[in-house]
Formats: C-alpha cells, sequence, structure tokens
C-alpha cells in the first residue's frame, strides 16, 4: 500500500468527506502510526442514511431477483479485482498478514455470489389445500425493510460481505456501520457495490462512535431489522433495546471454542491443524480453538509439539513483511487483557509453556502463548481471550470432556478429534454449540450456516439462512372468488 485513502461515508448515493461531529484517527496497530483521520457522523447525517434507506426501500424490494443478482455479481467479481489493494489495507488498519487478508476476500467473493443467487432462487412454497374451497396456500418470504448492519475489526471485509449480501439479496436496504478501526476496509467493500450498479439510497456507509451510532439507529422508527456482530456483552444491550422497539435482531457475539483431542486421534494432523489454527490473526477469531481438551494418554506429547510449533511462530509487522505468521494485536486494550490472563495462571491455575509476554517495541504485539493444564476456575477457561493465548487439559474419559466442552454459556464453535467413528459421532452429537467441527477446524463456507447458541447469540448468517434472516414470513390463502 502506496497510500492510505482518504476515508469517508456513502450516503444517498453520495460520498462525503466530512463528518459533522468531527473526526478520530486510524491508527496502524503494528506500528502505532496514525494512518489518517476518519469523519464521525453526526445525528442529522444519520438522520439522511435512515431517511435514504427508508426511501430506496420500495424500490429495491420491487426489483427482480435477477436484477439484484447481477447487481451482487458484479460486486463479487470488483472486489476479486480490487483484492490486492484492499488486503493491504486491512493488513495497514488490523495487522493482518497479507496472505490471510487476501484470503478473507476470497472468501467474501464467494459469499456475496452465493447468497446474490439465493435472490434468484428464492420462490416461496404451495402448501396443499384440505378442501376444494381453498384454491392455493402459498408461503413467500418478504424483504423485513431497513436493516441496520453492525460490524466487529477482525474481519473488516467478509462479515460486512456477509450481512450487506444478505440484506441486499433479500430486497432490503441497508445502513452500514464498521467497526471505527477499520473503516477503509469497509469503504472499499461498499465501492465494489457502488461501482457494480447499485441505486443510490441502497447501501449507506457510515462511521463513528459505535455505541451512540448504534442506539440511534436501532432506535429509528425507519429501521426494521439490526444484524450484528461483536462480544457477548455490547450484544446484549444492543438486543434489549432491539427487543424495545420489537426490531429484529440477529446477534453473532463471543465464542470460547473446546476442542477434544481423543486417544484416538491422528496426534500429528491434530497438533499441525490446531497449532495453525489458533494463532490465526493472533487468535483474533470468534471460532478461534481456545480449550484444548487432550487424552491423558497423548497430553504430554501435545503439549510438547503445540509449544514447539507455537514458537517457531514468525511474529512481525505484516506491512513490511509478507511471510510473516502473526502479526499484532488490534489495539492496546487487547495487550492489557492478555497480560491479565497471563497473570492469572501462575501458581497452581496453569502453568506458561512458551510466550507469555508483550513483545517489546512499536504497536501492539504478544507472544504465542501456551498454557498447559490452567485451573477450571481461571481467567482463561472461563472468559474468551480473543488473542493469541491457548489452554491445554488433560481429560481421562471422553463423557468428562465433553462436561468441561460444555461447562461454559458460550456456545459458537467446537472442535473434535478422534479416528474411531463411533466416538467422532458421539462428539458430534454430544458438543453444545451452533457449529461442529470433526477432525477439521473449518465450520464455515458461503453455503453454510454461521451462528451460534447461548451466549454467544442466535440466528445464523450464511448460507441460504443469511438470506431469510432478512425476510418476513408471509401466507397468502386463496378462495374461489364467491365460495
Amino acid at each position: 500500500m502506496t497510500a492510505y485513502p482518504t476515508v469517508k461515508m456513502f450516503i444517498n448515493g453520495a460520498w462525503i468527506t466530512s463528518g459533522e461531529a468531527g473526526t478520530m484517527d486510524v491508527v496502524n496497530p503494528a506500528t502505532g502510526a496514525v494512518l489518517g483521520p476518519c469523519p464521525k457522523a453526526s445525528t442529522s447525517q444519520l438522520d439522511a442514511a435512515l431517511a435514504a434507506a427508508g426511501n430506496a426501500f420500495a424500490g429495491w424490494s420491487s426489483t427482480s431477483g435477477a436484477e439484484r443478482y447481477a447487481i451482487l455479481r458484479r460486486a463479487a467479481d470488483l472486489l476479486r479485482e480490487r483484492a490486492d489493494t484492499i488486503a493491504r489495507v486491512i493488513t495497514a488498519e488490523m495487522g493482518k498478514p497479507r496472505a490471510q487478508a487476501v484470503g478473507e476476500i476470497t472468501t467474501a467473493c464467494d459469499v456475496i455470489d452465493f447468497l446474490g443467487e439465493e435472490a434468484k432462487r428464492r420462490g416461496g412454497r404451495l402448501i396443499p389445500t384440505r378442501g376444494s374451497a381453498l384454491i392455493a396456500q402459498m408461503v413467500t418470504h418478504e424483504p423485513i425493510g431497513p436493516s441496520v448492519l453492525l460490524t466487529p475489526w477482525n474481519f473488516p471485509v467478509n462479515l460486512p460481505a456477509k450481512k450487506i449480501a444478505g440484506a441486499l439479496a433479500a430486497g432490503c436496504t441497508a445502513i452500514f456501520k464498521p467497526a471505527e478501526n477499520t473503516p477503509a476496509s469497509a469503504q472499499l467493500l461498499v465501492e465494489c457495490f457502488v461501482d457494480a450498479g447499485l441505486p443510490g439510497g441502497v447501501l449507506n456507509l457510515v462511521h463513528g462512535d459505535p455505541g451512540p451510532i448504534a442506539e440511534y439507529l436501532i432506535a429509528s422508527p425507519i429501521t426494521r431489522k439490526v444484524s450484528f456482530t461483536g462480544s457477548t456483552a455490547v450484544g446484549k444491550q444492543l438486543g434489549a433495546l432491539a427487543a424495545s422497539h420489537m426490531k429484529r435482531f440477529t446477534p453473532e457475539l463471543g465464542g470460547h471454542a473446546p476442542v477434544i483431542v481423543s486417544q484416538h486421534a491422528d496426534l500429528d494432523r491434530a497438533v499441525a491443524m490446531c497449532a495453525a489454527t489458533k494463532f490465526r490473526n493472533a487468535g483474533q477469531v470468534c471460532v478461534s480453538p481456545t480449550r484444548f481438551l487432550v487424552a491423558r494418554e497423548v497430553y504430554d506429547r501435545f503439549v510438547a509439539e503445540f509449544a514447539s510449533r507455537a514458537s517457531a511462530l514468525k511474529v512481525g509487522d505484516p506491512g513490511l513483511d509478507d511471510n510473516v505468521d502473526m502479526g499484532p494485536l488490534a489495539h492496546g486494550r487487547r495487550i492489557a487483557a492478555m497480560e491479565q490472563v497471563v497473570a492469572d495462571a501462575g501458581g497452581n491455575r496453569g502453568e506458561v509453556v512458551t510466550g507469555g509476554s508483550v513483545i517489546q517495541g512499536s504497536g501492539f504485539f504478544f507472544q504465542p502463548t501456551v498454557i498447559a493444564n490452567p485451573a477450571p476456575g481461571s481467567r482463561f477457561m472461563t472468559e474468551e481471550p480473543f488473542g493469541p493465548i491457548a489452554g491445554i487439559v488433560p481429560f481421562d474419559t471422553i463423557d468428562e470432556a465433553v462436561g468441561i466442552a460444555n461447562s461454559l454459556r458460550y456456545g459458537l464453535a467446537a472442535y473434535a478429534f478422534s479416528a474411531d467413528l463411533d466416538e467422532a459421532h458421539y462428539l458430534g452429537r454430544s458438543l453444545r454449540a451452533g457449529m461442529v467441527g470433526i477432525n477439521q477446524l473449518i465450520v464455515s463456507s458461503p453455503e453454510t450456516p454461521f451462528g451460534g447458541i447461548g451466549d454467544s447469540g442466535f440466528g445464523s448468517e450464511g448460507g441460504e439462512e443469511g438470506y431469510l434472516a432478512f425476510t418476513d414470513t408471509k401466507l397468502v390463502m386463496l378462495a374461489k372468488a364467491g365460495g
């Protein structure tokens, strides 16, 4: 990246560089340097975005599914063409290694394609009638209305792409508020939709302080749907606000994913996959494998090999070196959170096998860290670390492992490794999570639903569920005229 883009908002078909509520700095987490200013929307600018989405809804919702698909497909093609440039902006804004940023964009393109196709496929269904007086019983899925889309910084293109594509494919208009530290990544995504021919007012982009903006947009009578990805604590607050206004709400919240490694697992494969995946995006992934529950028969070997792989990871500034394995944490608050988790692991509460310290110098870097046998009540075992810290716990029976895995209110993703087919099926049935991976750590694809249960939220994005989440179910019962 030779220059950081001028950050703008997009309201009613026009790009706006001036934020009436001032500006905020966007910081490179690898260096601590300011990349540039980001405008902050005033309430009058938020009102303009709401009005634009409200006014555009009638026209966009009546646009044919084939036309909506064509625009979304073109947007995905433009995103593919611009992937290298956008990837470097992602790296600058939140520290993701370039290869991972490119992979995120590639996945986002496929998600947009799939959800665009849903606009052509979704025609509803006919239900057979019980008597001759009724001619037909028809069920359709109608666009719910203007939607507010609130996204975090850890996947600044893929997560917005799921929400935007789901809303637009279903015929909804949207106001999109991205994370305050990744505004340019979001802007470059929106540019793809605009350049693909999206009508003015259908998609609006605003920036600013997340709490006040979310509360203002949700409370508006124009808003009919809210989709939020972020922390459990904030999700509960926004969910309560949405419920008070009878707004549909889809939250995808925190996770603390367990990984059960059976004595019957292919241990070499399990260790390699777990160590590589755990530290992807510096562990700042909601479905990141985090609590490793390992059969006592293979526990010592797993700890040694996992720690060896963790300590060998190349950590550095991904803006200077495309070959680093792990970049910085997103901001200084994440460093403080990692230090608190490690400090709680002393004495008989867990052993830090490798890592455990801040990497000195500029930026927000923390060592890949492995904690052996963290105590059941420790901070690590009860709170989502959302960073490059893994904990490894021995177990004696599969039922014990399942009990530990299911002991928290989180329920986003869970994983298990076992070459015993009966055991693998048992684990798939028994693990309490919205998504379960057996002998692999991928629980997301464009065609499949993505979502959790418990304190990890409810509802799904991606797959056909990602389209239906932006619709109301409507029944039409048609009888003969005159009975």
